[in-house]
């Protein structure tokens, strides 16, 4: 007969469906698009099950579809409950699958024929073992499901899978037709009860709301007991089962906005946390006049990472001017991983290293990556020994590559996932780590280039001030040394004064050029012509010293913009240095130069490589205050004027080491 309470039930859960599907579409919660889905398959099963007066279709032997459709319904909707605090599912190729289906699947197949076929009776003699076997399907499914899910402890889990299955396929061959079906709707809701406890972890408005909802709803298995067929309990038990649903739903809505007011209570946390880190970060005084002096505070800068973010061990590498990486600083890591890292950062390639795509971002919205470091180990490495093969890194990006990284490891707190807030700050101190090394790079270029105006007005007044008395000592040199009447001793000592002299006055008329540039017109240059006059000039002079001169010019290079006059100089200039450098080899030493040209980008690229000893401080190569051992000091003289003349053709001249020896100067010219 028709009951008061089925239609404000019914009606009260169908208006209850539009919260849910606003706050699925509000926050993209899939569990509660789940809870969603869910009632409105219980609506489906309230609208066959109630009998409203006008509306009543709960005779199944009139309408035994309609009650499968329903059946049916609340069977889906209590495996949508379930899977929603229990997600656990397996992959079949690329697609996952949640267990929640094939155990539903048999369950539906047992309510589609036990009603639409049957009647809802079971069948006698073989048919009849259908269901016993679609009860089994399902318990099997529902076992793999209780092995794998990560709620309730495993052995609770098939303890309470197992027990229950027994009871169900007991009523299925005792008792038989329909009853089956409702034990299981009921043991559902009462296992879904007890995971709203254990999957929230919490006492609250919502989680004894929803529980006492699907164990009022559990309820339901009542019907299978004698006595409740007829008295005052019978009544009232009805009553609780259809505001079961109503009850559920509103618990259900109440986790939902309490598990929001908590993240956005976390995310004002995490915010905060995160100004007060990058304050931090702001109070450390980066700025320094030397890149050196800015690459010795790395260590500093990993302790402020250690001290005030998520992460207890950091580590910074940076480019360094002879195009590797070094570990500049860090900090957490014992010493035997320190020195790892530090072999670890030398075999770093600088082309590709964390490239876009290259590796796999490390949380969504961020620059941050996560770093599997495998490739760059060596067999028997410590890293692989220490097991910190992966690290998250943030690189401070130049314009063409990036120009280091921080190494991320040993987040505290595991169990809470990193965010993009917490990496954040970390990367607005990578941003300007990079932003003030390239400006300390910059002002140390200037400096340098005010170092070298000074140099070139020194050199115009040295000049002035020796070319008189040097003009006389030649002079009277010549003079003396067309004496006739001098013996042979004198005409050496006059001859020596003679060479000497001629050779400061090159070393004068060069100071001199630095000093006062030329004022030939700029043109486009054909830097293969160049090269080969080079070659054809000076090859007789590479043989007499017994050095390996090789020569190798890239095909079609483009010309480029410059003096010619000049261009031939700076590349004399290299040629010199380079045969000094391995002249000072012994004879167990090969003894090599090599004079390359290739295109790159829209430069020409000339580099003049030798084999001989390294430059100490690649840097400072250019600058004539500091000889190299490579060098005497006419030598670091040319070199400084290359650079000077390479500027003036608004190129630029660096110095590179090689491995395990060598060295070599890199002229990049503009492209015509």
């Amino acid at each position: 007969m028709p009951d008061s309470y089925h239609f404000p039930a019914l009606v009260l859960t169908v208006l209850l469906l539009p919260a849910f599907f606003q706050l699925y579409l509000r926050f993209r919660d899939t569990r509660t698009l789940l809870w969603f889905l869910g009632f409105f398959f219980a609506s489906i099963r309230m609208l066959q099950f109630y009998n409203l007066g006008w509306w009543n279709y709960t005779d199944t032997t009139v309408h035994p579809w309609i009650a499968s459709i329903g059946q049916a319904s609340i069977l889906v909707s209590s495996g949508l409950f379930l899977a929603s605090l229990s997600p656990v599912g397996f992959r079949i190729g690329r697609l996952r699958i949640l267990y929640a289906v094939p155990f539903t699947i048999p369950l539906v197949a047992y309510a589609f024929l036990i009603y639409g076929v049957y009647g809802g009776r079971s069948p006698v003699g073989f048919p009849f073992l259908i269901f016993p076997a679609l009860g089994g399907l399902s318990l099997f499914a529902a076992c793999a499901w209780a092995f794998s899910q990560r709620g309730l402890p495993r052995a609770i889990s098939l303890v309470l899978c197992i027990t229950l299955g027994a009871a169900f396929l007991w009523i299925c061959v005792r008792v038989g037709g329909v009853w089956p079906l409702i034990f299981v709707e009921c043991a559902i809701h009462s296992v879904t009860a007890l995971l709203v406890f254990y999957v929230f972890r919490r006492i609250s408005p919502g989680t004894i709301l929803a529980s006492l909802g699907f164990l009022a709803w559990s309820l339901n298995v009542g019907q299978t007991l004698p006595f409740f067929q007829h008295g005052e309990p019978t009544i009232w038990a009805i009553r609780a089962i259809a505001m079961s649903k109503v009850l559920a739903a509103i618990g259900m809505i109440l986790l939902t906005l309490e598990d929001q007011l908590a993240a956005n209570q976390e995310g004002h946390v995490r915010e905060r946390h995160a100004r007060e880190e990058m304050e931090a970060y702001g109070r450390l005084d980066l700025a320094r006049r030397r890149v050196d002096d800015f690459d010795r505070q790395a260590t500093l800068v990993c302790q402020s990472v250690v001290a005030n973010s998520r992460f207890k061990q950091a580590a910074l590498i940076l480019q360094q001017s002879n195009a590797h990486y070094r570990l500049s600083g860090a900090a957490g890591f014992d010493d035997a991983t320190t020195n790892a890292l530090e072999a670890l950062a030398t075999r770093i390639p600088v082309g590709s290293f964390l490239d876009p795509g290259t590796s796999p971002a490390a949380v969504e919205h961020s620059t941050a990556l996560t770093l599997d470091l495998t490739p760059f180990l060596v067999p028997g490495d410590d890293l692989s020994r220490l097991k910190l093969t992966t690290v998250h890194a943030i690189p401070p990006r130049g314009r063409t590559s990036a120009e280091g990284a921080i190494f991320l490891t040993g987040v505290d707190n595991p169990a809470e996932p990193i965010s993009a807030v917490d990496l954040l700050p970390l990367e607005v101190l990578a941003s300007r780590l990079q932003s003030v090394r390239s400006q300390t790079m910059m002002l140390e270029k200037l400096v340098e280039a005010e170092k070298f105006v000074g140099l070139g007005q020194l050199a115009g007044n040295v000049t002035r001030q020796l070319n008189n008395p040097l003009t006389v000592i030649l002079g009277y040199a010549s003079l003396l040394d067309e004496t006739e009447d001098l013996n042979p001793q004198a005409h050496k000592a006059i001859e020596a004064i003679l060479n000497e002299a001629r050779h400061m006055r090159l070393t004068l008329e060069s100071l001199a050029r630095m000093s006062r540039p030329q004022g030939d017109q700029i043109a486009a240059i054909s830097v293969t012509e160049l090269l080969n006059d080079l070659e054809q000039l000076h090859r007789s002079e590479f043989v007499q010293r017994s050095i390996d001169f090789r020569v190798h010019v890239a095909p079609a290079l483009p010309r480029i913009l410059g003096n010619a006059q000049q261009v031939r100089q700076a590349v004399l200039y290299c040629l010199q240095y380079a045969m000094d450098a391995v002249e000072k080899l012994d004879t167990t030493n090969e003894k090599t130069v090599r004079l390359e040209a290739v295109a790159e980008n829209n430069q020409v690229q000339i580099l003049v490589a030798h084999s001989g000893a390294k430059f100490l401080v690649p840097a400072r190569a250019f600058d004539p205050f500091i000889p190299e051992p490579a060098s005497d000091e006419s030598t670091s003289i040319g070199l400084s004027m290359c650079a000077s003349i390479i500027r003036e053709n608004n190129g630029k001249a660096s110095a590179v080491n090689f491995e395990p020896r060598g060295a070599g100067i890199l002229l990049e010219l503009q492209a015509a």
